[in-house]
C-alpha cells in the first residue's frame, strides 16, 4: 500500500489541525498546570472532543463508532502531538477499545464500546508494577474465589489512572512472572473496594497513578477474553499504543522543527540571521532528513494495525523506537538553537521536551523495543 493519506484521511487531519490551534494550543496546557487541574486535562475539551466522533474512531460500526481506523486515529494524535493536548483519548480510545475489541465479550463489547464512544466511559490500563516496563513480568495476583476472583498486587505509570471509571488489569493467575502464560485480563471500576489510588503529577502536567489493589473482589464475567491466556491481547494492545504514542511523538518532533526554523529566521547574533551560520543549516538538515522518514515510520505501523498484518509487532517496535531516536533529537535541538531563552518557562518550547520524555518512557523506551525487534527477528 502507498504511503501517503486518502482524501477523507487527509481531511480528518486538516480538520483535527485547526480544532486543537484553536481549542488546545500549547497555552491550554499551561493554564491547566498552572490552575492544578486534578484530571491533567480539560473536561469541556474532552466533551468537544466527544462530540466531534474522536472516542469512536475506532468502535466498530456495529457498537455505534466509525471504524475508521488506526490511519485515521493517527492524524489526531499527531496534531494533538503538534499542541501537547492532553485527553484521555490514548488510554479510553485507543488502549481501552483496543483491550475490548480484542478480548471483550460480545456482551461486554455491547456494553462498554458504546459507552466510550458516547463519552460517557473512560478506561486506563494498568499494567506496569516496576520502574522499566515489561508486561511478562507481572506478578499481580488473580486467585479463584467462590464464582469470582480475588485481585491483590500494585500497578505503576497507569495513564489517567487517577480519573478513569474502569481499569483494564493485567493479573497473574497462573505461572511466575517471566512467563507468557498464565496472564488474564480484568475490567475493574475505580472506585471498587479495596483499590486504592496515589495520583501523580508527571514532568509534563499529565496524570499517572500508583494503583494498589488489596482483597478486591470481581465477578468471573469481569475477565476480558480467556482465564491465563490474556497476553496475545495485551501485546497488541500495547503495540497500537506504541504505534500512537509514535505518531505523538511525529508531531512533537515537527513542532519542535518547525517552531526551532522560524526562531532561526528571526534571532540575530553577531549581526547576522542565527539561520545564514552554516553549521546550524547543517544540523537542521539533518534533523528535517530524520523527521522526514519517521512520517513514512508512522504511517505503515498505522496501515499495518489496520490490515492485521502479522508484522504489526515488529512495526510497532520499530515506529517506537525510532521516534524515540527522533524525538530526543528534536527536542535536544529545539533547547540547544533557542540558547538560554529555551530553558525558560515563559517560552512554550520546553514544554515539548517535558511531554516527549514521558512519552517515550511509556510502554517501552528506545532500548526496550530495539531488543524486542530484535528478539521478533530471531536474534
Amino acid at each position: 500500500m502507498a504511503l501517503v493519506l486518502n482524501e477523507e484521511q487527509q481531511m480528518l487531519k486538516e480538520s483535527a489541525k485547526g480544532f486543537l490551534a484553536e481549542h488546545a494550543p500549547v497555552a491550554e496546557l499551561r493554564a491547566q498546570r498552572d490552575a492544578g487541574s486534578e484530571s491533567g486535562y480539560s473536561n469541556a475539551l474532552w466533551s468537544q472532543m466527544v462530540s466531534m466522533g474522536w472516542a469512536a474512531i475506532l468502535v466498530p460500526e456495529e457498537y455505534g463508532g466509525l471504524a475508521f481506523g488506526h490511519v485515521g486515529m493517527a492524524q489526531i494524535i499527531e496534531e494533538s502531538g503538534r499542541t501537547l493536548t492532553a485527553s484521555p483519548l490514548l488510554s479510553t480510545a485507543i488502549l481501552g477499545v483496543t483491550a475490548i475489541n480484542l478480548a471483550g465479550s460480545e456482551a461486554q463489547k455491547t456494553e462498554l464500546l458504546g459507552a466510550i464512544a458516547g463519552g460517557e466511559l473512560t478506561i486506563a490500563l494498568a499494567v506496569d508494577e516496576k520502574i522499566h516496563h515489561d508486561p511478562m513480568q507481572t506478578a499481580m495476583s488473580a486467585v479463584a474465589k467462590g464464582d469470582g476472583y480475588v485481585l491483590n498486587g500494585e500497578k505503576r505509570f497507569v495513564v489517567d489512572g487517577s480519573t478513569a471509571d474502569k481499569l483494564i488489569v493485567a493479573t497473574r493467575t497462573a505461572g511466575s512472572p517471566g512467563d507468557m502464560k498464565g496472564i488474564s485480563l480484568f475490567l475493574v471500576d475505580r472506585t471498587a473496594s479495596g483499590v486504592s489510588v496515589q495520583r501523580t503529577e508527571m514532568v509534563d502536567g499529565r496524570n499517572a497513578a500508583i494503583i494498589t489493589f488489596t482483597d478486591v473482589e470481581v465477578t468471573a464475567d469481569a475477565m476480558l477474553g480467556e482465564q491465563d491466556r490474556g497476553f496475545r491481547a495485551l501485546s497488541a494492545t500495547l503495540d497500537a499504543g506504541n504505534a500512537h504514542l509514535a505518531a505523538e511523538l511525529l508531531g512533537i518532533a515537527q513542532e519542535s522543527f518547525d517552531r526551532t526554523l522560524q526562531y532561526m529566521k528571526e534571532r540575530k547574533q553577531f549581526g547576522a540571521l542565527i539561520g545564514s551560520f552554516q553549521a546550524l543549516q547543517h544540523r537542521t538538515a539533518h534533523w528535517w532528513s530524520e523527521v522526514e522518514l519517521c512520517k513514512s515510520v508512522v504511517l505503515k505501523i498505522m496501515q499495518s494495525l489496520d490490515e492485521g498484518d502479522v508484522k504489526s509487532p515488529a512495526l510497532a517496535s520499530i515506529a517506537k523506537a525510532k521516534l524515540c531516536e527522533v524525538v530526543e533529537l528534536s527536542t535536544n535541538e529545539a533547547i540547544q538553537i533557542h540558547g538560554g531563552i529555551g530553558m525558560t518557562d515563559e517560552y512554550e518550547i520546553g514544554f515539548f521536551i517535558k511531554r516527549a520524555r514521558p512519552a517515550q518512557m511509556l510502554y517501552g523506551d528506545y532500548n526496550y523495543h530495539a531488543n524486542r525487534f530484535a528478539l521478533i527477528s530471531g536474534y
